[in-house]
């Protein structure tokens, strides 16, 4: 927005609920010629941006608990203002692996050795029979988005009328897809079959070679976020808002810590189901937009303990999903994010 075209625009008074990615851009951008103020519930900005700084013997390393790669293809805005800013990036790797039945078969997509990280793969018809699927998979997957489908049919109904092999869904597809989603493999089986293999296809994962390169925030995501806020500082509220409600000719928001304030607009940037369960009175078409999604919550730990990595080091990746059986008996499952790997961490 050049000088003139701001000086032809009415200052408004702009509220912004939320200081993730979306609400502090917004926020930025904005306040080019409003007067913004940033409300966030949390102790600190940023939402899932989140760096942590741990001590160690290698120093103080910063290291990332929520957004911690993009790529350059799947998110061109996010690329293109990092570029804006001056964001210092470097090159990151997204690799998978799985470590099933209490690591007596594991298997990694780094190289071939990881693929044969347990030697004994190699002679393993599990392990063959699940490859067989992958390429399979990969195959016939664009052609299901290319006809005309049922977008309400779910990934395991597709599966099932497939006849794709068990071995293949239970030790790739449905580990591979709680990991990216964070949920659990039943859960995975029952999303719409067009959006899983859409979100496959535009991330490259359909493809054996030229995969997508992935990058990371040198120093975390924090230096973003500071290059973000850096003109917010004197207008940011960690105060959370609990409402927000339409006026005659303004917006009227309510805070927990019992401020009630009035603005010209407000920019909610936040999850779905928090936005409209802040709306008193949502329209129609707000209903509609927001009352379909549903979030799970999942714990997070930072932790050095080896023993939530694959028990062959060779088979260690970005992204590693270990299933082991519980003493009742049950499957559980963990995804390990190995942070070193992803942000290059000159650490052990």
């Amino acid at each position: 927005m050049n000088k003139k075209s701001r000086q032809n625009i009415k200052r408004l008074n702009i509220a912004v609920i939320g200081s993730g990615i979306s609400g502090l851009s917004a926020a930025w951008l904005l306040n080019q010629a409003h007067d913004v103020t940033v409300f966030e519930k949390n102790n600190y900005i940023g939402g899932h941006s989140h760096t942590v700084v741990a001590d160690d013997n290698f120093g103080r390393i910063p290291i990332d608990t929520g957004f911690i790669v993009y790529n350059e293809m799947n998110y061109p805005n996010l690329t293109a203002l990092f570029n804006f800013l001056d964001v210092p990036t470097e090159a990151s790797e997204m690799s998978f692996s799985a470590s099933l039945d209490d690591g007596l078969f594991e298997y990694s997509g780094t190289n071939l050795n990881g693929l044969f990280g347990q030697r004994v793969n190699i002679v393993r018809p599990r392990f063959w029979q699940m490859m067989r699927g992958i390429l399979r998979f990969y195959r016939e997957a664009p052609s299901f988005l290319a006809q005309k489908n049922d977008k309400s049919m779910s990934l395991g109904e597709y599966l099932d009328r497939k006849n794709y092999h068990p071995t293949f869904i239970n030790d790739h597809l449905l580990p591979m897809g709680a990991a990216i989603w964070s949920t659990t493999s039943e859960e995975i089986k029952a999303y719409p079959a067009n959006a899983f293999i859409r979100f496959f296809q535009s991330h490259g994962l359909l493809n054996i070679i030229r995969r997508p390169s992935w990058r990371t925030v040198k120093g975390g995501s924090r230096e973003y976020v500071k290059l973000l806020s850096a003109q917010l500082k004197d207008r940011t509220v960690l105060d959370a808002v609990v409402s927000v409600s339409r006026k005659s000719e303004k917006v009227e928001i309510k805070t927990k810590g019992g401020q009630s304030l009035c603005f010209d607009q407000i920019v909610i940037a936040t999850h779905a189901d928090e936005a409209i369960a802040l709306i008193e009175e949502p329209n129609e078409l707000e209903t509609k937009l927001l009352s379909p999604w549903h979030y799970t919550k999942n714990q997070t730990i930072l932790h050095s303990d080896k023993k939530f990595m694959p028990k062959e080091r060779r088979t260690w990746s970005s992204w590693n999903f270990l299933e082991a059986e519980s003493e009742t008996k049950e499957k559980t499952f963990s995804v390990t994010y190995w942070m070193n790997k992803l942000q290059n961490l000159k650490t052990e």
